[in-house]
């Protein structure tokens, strides 16, 4: 008996909050290399290249987070509120996602075949669960810091 099981990595969900993480990113290294002065909303998008609705979305998640800073006034602005040596990408990723980094997605089947795929299901969805730990685990041990010195920025954050 051939049973054939359908694995999906959702590309577009992955690629999503790729394209989020990867905007938060280059916000926050603006900040840290800008640290103590604020960016108001208008400007970060021009320096940084990004849509400004989005950007503002990412700043509100980022503020609610305690990542950033969120300043009034004439010369209000955002600002980053966490020392990037210890600001990690696994804590960025969580304050702008709700789902996990690696998602998987099972075709589930009825019938006469549903106990065997039921068992690749349940092998291939351990499986991406260990990978998903250590991608976890892997974020975690990248900081701020780590980002800024590998794209040749320098932080002026001081707390």
């Amino acid at each position: 008996m051939l049973i054939i099981v359908t694995l999906c990595v959702t590309i577009k969900e992955v690629m999503s909050a790729s394209t989020k993480l990867s905007t938060a990113l280059k916000a926050l290294c603006y900040f840290a290399e800008s640290h103590p002065e604020p960016k108001s909303s208008a400007m970060i998008p021009n320096r940084i290249g990004v849509n400004a609705s989005k950007l503002r979305k990412l700043l509100s998640m980022l503020t609610k987070n305690n990542i950033v800073e969120s300043t009034q006034g004439i010369s209000g602005g955002f600002l980053l509120k966490k020392d990037p040596a210890v600001l990690h990408l696994q804590e960025i990723y969580c304050a702008i996602e709700d789902r996990k980094a690696f998602h998987l997605d099972v075709n589930y089947t009825k019938g006469e075949v549903q106990k065997e795929t039921a068992k690749f299901n349940n092998y291939f969805l351990d499986l991406f669960a260990e990978v998903q730990v250590e991608i976890e685990d892997k974020m975690r041990g990248i900081t701020l810091a780590n980002i800024l010195k590998n794209v040749g920025m320098n932080s002026s954050y001081k707390s």
